[in-house]
């Protein structure tokens, strides 16, 4: 993947290094707490889902509400102390980085919308309006409440940001086994992917019969999808290769729910690792929006 002499986004802040709380152990206990409460988990799933970095892995709805819940709905805070992307070498590599990506998420987009090329369980706005990606050390203040790195990547839709500690990276190399740039950017162009979501409506959509969490399996595997039509669309101009695109299905192996450990379906949100790759590669090969409609599948078992 080629990153040098390419575009660099202006929809970019560095919000800076604020105090941390969770730590790089794990969620912090309020947070558990929270999560026990909205979602009525057992112990022993909370356990496992901190160990395995579980609340990364929540869908981006089901984050906003837990960061409401711990922060009592605050606002967004100013900027903190220093600087994320010169906290150090790594990270100011990462922000680089991410800033080449989000342009290429913005090229691509743009004419995808004035095309109308959209998935038709969405609306159809008349242009795209890109987010911000705001990069962070520790913890931040967001238009979802305040947060710390423990939440992982995450869109929050009030303000219209895609949120980020670069040290995540590390995370999926060593943690996750998932590492490469294209891994990486695949993780900016999912959650850029909610933003497509959150401008088309699609993120309320649902099926009859669908439990809340096979709703959330829809919107995550969209998500997916919506990642893989920048990829085709990006494959020329980033010099995307085999190479690549095996980085991101591994990212998207790595990072299905049964790869997470979760044995029973009914605890799904995100999907199986074979059905997050299924999605991915299906807007990868195709490059067709409107082919990621996962709301069109009569039948769950059939995603």
């Amino acid at each position: 993947m080629r990153t040098d002499g390419q575009r660099r986004s202006d929809n970019f802040q560095d919000r800076g290094t604020g105090a941390g709380g969770g730590g790089r152990g794990g969620v912090p206990l309020r947070l558990i707490s929270s999560l026990v409460r909205m979602l009525g988990f057992k112990g022993t799933l909370i356990v496992a889902g901190v160990a395995g970095l579980g609340y990364f892995f929540l869908p981006s709805s089901l984050k906003q509400q837990a960061i409401a819940i711990v922060t009592g709905g605050e606002a967004a805070g100013p900027a903190t102390g220093g600087s994320a992307c010169e906290a150090s070498p790594k990270n100011t590599k990462a922000c680089d980085f991410s800033r080449v990506v989000l342009a290429s998420t913005e090229d691509a987009w743009g004419p995808i919308f004035q095309r109308g090329e959209l998935p038709s369980n969405g609306g159809a706005p008349a242009a795209y309006v890109a987010p911000t990606l705001a990069v962070f050390a520790r913890s931040v203040g967001t238009g979802c409440g305040n947060a710390t790195s423990d939440v992982g990547p995450f869109y929050c839709p009030p303000d219209q940001k895609l949120y980020i500690d670069p040290s995540f990276y590390d995370v999926m190399e060593q943690r996750l086994k998932a590492p490469g740039d294209f891994a990486q950017a695949y993780v900016i162009a999912h959650e850029v992917g909610h933003h497509v979501q959150h401008a088309i409506g699609s993120m309320r959509s649902s099926v009859s019969g669908d439990t809340k969490n096979q709703t959330s399996v829809r919107v995550e595997l969209q998500a997916d999808c919506l990642a893989g039509v920048w990829g085709h669309s990006a494959r020329a101009t980033l010099e995307i290769n085999d190479e690549d695109l095996r980085e991101a299905l591994n990212a998207a192996h790595a990072i299905g729910d049964d790869a997470l450990g979760h044995a029973s379906e009914r605890e799904y949100t995100h999907g199986t690792s074979a059905q997050r790759q299924r999605w991915f590669s299906r807007g990868f090969e195709g490059g067709d929006a409107r082919k990621c409609d996962t709301f069109a599948v009569a039948k769950y078992a059939d995603l």
